[in-house]
């Protein structure tokens, strides 16, 4: 086995009162390239922050290759005293360095180098902090959440051209597919230790779940092993005193190992509190139109939302996603078009801009809106803290200012105030930031619950897939095409190219493709039923025959002659509930009709 670049022994690291890391052991060779994994709060920043020479551990020692190059990257860039992106990254290189390799990463990461850093976006400054650390070209790669904010032709460009470096590679990420694409083994940093497997992101949930059971099962076995010992103490003591003492000493041995142990962080529990249904049809959108000066944003744009859909918005950062949202419900007016809003509506909405938070805040302030100890959840009053705890945050952090917290705990902070207002439309805009996979796990699940509308624009591949039914794609110049199914579903109807894209094509590059696409149209393509449409299909025949039990029940009741006479409450009630239910029948029974026509349609094309 090839000697390591970087070798970390028995490091260990406390916080306060719990220890953060203890006794981690960690060892990257040539061409390794590793996934860091654990929950928000583990300690995998500060361990790369180790790694990297710019943190002392309490214990432990820490190994480099003598003449090895590490770059860092940090989830939050500090762009010093430098005036432009160019003069950022040029001051990361090496004495032997080729300066040509910053303006050349800069332009491929749609960037001049001219950009004040000052004043550049959160996506700007996570390629420019990218571009810093790639272009020395160094035998170490310690990479922190390489993908926040960025958009989804440049992750996939970041993920071409990881791939074709030979340096070694240690990465943390939210982003599934990002880490199976890359990762070769998976090192798990769970309560202050680390658990490594010689296998790749791919491999590692399910060897997680296993581990955790196993362990589960250990504890069941040591819980029985007390009481047994337990009730030998109470009746069984006999007059062998030596004996004895070595037995009782073996209990609180036993006991001693069960109070220390630690167990496994817990999930959050997400629930959105949900208003009264919306009605069938949320949003109609028709051939709606948004220019800016002379850039077209949206060109000619038509979609028919209806409840229980979820809609997934992508693209690159600046193609009007979210300009598009604001149209869709009605927060900004279309040039041309139309866009109508279904009844009862009430949306709650997750910006990704965080900093809108006043970072003077406490936590409990932020959730409370500054009253009282109260959060209201929907038409509930809830306990602030334990509100916190639904969200995986300690009594203690109650006080503690916003700008002290962790990217992830933001994260879970403004999903707890999103999911804290009633609504029966959720728009959510890039919700899986800094979120760990477990918490990832259970928005998910909470959304596959939620019996509203979602809207959700994201840059996470594998969370598209999981979640929407439709996702809505810029095609340029304005246009905007909506697929069936999750993000891999549409790369097969329009075509694998859009993983070739460039994040910043030049003029030639666009010329030629306006002329293909004017030579030859691109096809429609086909159309399919979506997961509604095919759960509606199931499950609408089952409704309609509940219906027609339901008006034969009433019917039965008004075909006494004399139930008005003797009971006129009954007789209206009976009346209304037909008159319902024949109303509710027919909705079904022309969606079904719809349905099918449809389904026919689309087999038979």
């Amino acid at each position: 086995m090839a000697p390591p670049l970087i070798q970390l022994k028995d490091i260990s690291l406390t916080f306060g009162g719990t220890p953060l890391l203890t006794g981690v052991e960690l060892s990257v060779s040539a061409g390794e390239r590793v996934c860091l994994i654990g929950r928000n709060g583990s300690g995998k920043s500060t361990l790369l922050r180790i790694a990297a020479g710019l943190v002392e551990p309490d214990a432990g020692s820490r190994f480099v290759q003598p003449g090895a190059t590490i770059r860092y990257l940090p989830q939050e860039p500090d762009f010093g005293e430098h005036k432009t992106t160019l003069a950022y990254v040029e001051a990361g290189l090496g004495p032997g360095d080729d300066h040509y390799q910053a303006r050349y990463l800069l332009e491929q990461l749609g960037l001049t180098g001219e950009e004040d850093p000052a004043h550049v976006s959160g996506g700007e400054a996570r390629r420019a902090a990218l571009a810093r650390v790639l272009a020395p070209s160094p035998d170490i790669l310690l990479l922190d959440e390489p993908t926040n904010h960025l958009d989804l032709p440049t992750i996939e460009w970041l993920e071409g051209e990881l791939e074709s470096r030979r340096c070694a590679l240690v990465l943390i990420s939210h982003d599934r597919r990002f880490l199976t694409n890359l990762s070769r083994s998976t090192a798990w940093l769970d309560r202050g230790q680390i658990r490594q497997i010689d296998r790749g992101f791919g491999a590692f949930e399910a060897w997680r779940d296993e581990v955790l059971a196993e362990e589960e099962r250990e504890q069941h076995k040591l819980d029985r092993k007390i009481v047994n010992e337990e009730h030998w103490l109470r009746y069984g003591v006999s007059g062998r005193r030596k004996r004895n003492v070595k037995r009782l000493g073996n209990l609180f041995a036993l006991r001693d190992q069960r109070r220390d142990f630690r167990g496994a962080t817990g999930n959050a529990t997400l629930a959105a509190a949900e208003a009264e249904k919306s009605g069938r049809l949320v949003i109609e959108a028709k051939t709606i139109t948004k220019a800016y000066g002379e850039r077209r944003i949206v060109d000619g744009f038509s979609s028919r939302i209806q409840r229980g859909d979820r809609v997934g918005i992508v693209g690159p950062n600046g193609a009007g996603k979210t300009t598009l949202v604001h149209l869709l419900i009605a927060n900004d007016p279309p040039d041309s078009g139309s866009v109508r809003l279904g009844a009862n509506i009430e949306m709650a909405t997750l910006d990704q801009h965080r900093e809108s938070l006043d970072p003077k805040l406490t936590l409990a302030e932020a959730l409370t809106g500054g009253r009282g100890d109260h959060v209201m959840v929907g038409d509930k009053s809830k306990h602030v803290i334990g509100y916190m705890k639904d969200f995986l945050f300690a009594q203690e952090q109650r006080g503690t200012p916003l700008e002290a917290l962790s990217g992830g705990e933001r994260g879970r902070l403004m999903l707890a105030r999103a999911l804290a207002k009633p609504s029966n439309l959720l728009i959510l805009d890039e919700p899986t930031n800094d979120l760990d996979l477990e918490t990832l796990d259970v928005l998910e699940d909470m959304l596959g619950d939620y019996e509203g509308t979602v809207i959700l624009i994201s840059h996470d591949r594998d969370f598209l897939d999981r979640v929407v039914t439709s996702v809505i794609v810029p095609e340029g110049q304005g246009r905007w095409i909506e697929y069936a199914g999750g993000y891999s579903d549409m790369l097969a109807q329009r075509g694998a190219d859009v993983k070739r894209e460039t994040v910043k094509a030049d003029a030639s590059t666009e010329e030629k493709k306006e002329a293909k696409a004017a030579a030859a149209p691109t096809a429609a393509p086909k159309r399919r039923l979506n997961f509604n449409e095919k759960h509606a299909l199931e499950t609408l025949p089952k409704t309609i025959d509940r219906l027609h039990a339901e008006i034969a029940k009433q019917q039965k009741l008004l075909d006494d002659p004399d139930l008005y006479s003797k009971d006129r409450k009954k007789f209206d009630a009976a009346s209304a509930a037909i008159a319902k239910a024949q109303e509710e029948l027919a909705a079904a029974e022309d969606r079904w009709l719809e349905l099918e026509v449809l389904r026919e349609e689309i087999e038979q094309a």
